[in-house]
């Protein structure tokens, strides 16, 4: 059964360079920040949405790298990691006609996988996740 919580991401891109991630990644670490889901990719730019065990100081750490930081909130749903459970929860919201705007994760330890969700209405998805 999935459990779906509140959560806050953030966005920001950085001009793209070799060791980029690792830059960002290292200044967090120094920072105590933990990275709890994270999705990168490049096209020109190093583009990046990430929840962290700390928002604020996140958003600091990164915004002194020169990046424009926006947070916005997210779902972070505890799924059990095994065959058809992306299925399952993306087919709940669909039915109750919410989109699904963006969806990343992988598995977890032991037997869940974790996803982060930003759908066209959380509170209401939330809900429907949660009963």
């Amino acid at each position: 059964m999935a459990k779906a919580v509140k959560s806050k991401q953030l966005i920001f891109s950085l001009p793209n360079r070799i060791g980029l991630l690792a830059e960002v990644a290292a200044a967090l670490a120094a920072a105590k920040v933990n990275i709890e889901a994270v999705c990168a990719y490049e096209r020109g730019y190093g583009y990046f949405m990430m929840v962290t065990d700390n928002t604020t100081k996140a958003k600091k750490v990164i915004s002194g790298m020169g990046a424009e930081v926006l947070v916005e909130d997210v779902m972070i749903l505890e799924v059990p990691n095994r065959v058809g459970q992306l299925e399952k929860v993306s087919k709940q919201i669909a039915t109750a006609g919410i989109d699904i705007h963006f969806v990343y994760g992988s598995p977890g330890k032991g037997k869940t996988a974790v996803l982060v969700l930003k759908t066209g209405n959380d509170k209401k998805a939330l809900k429907l996740i949660n009963k």
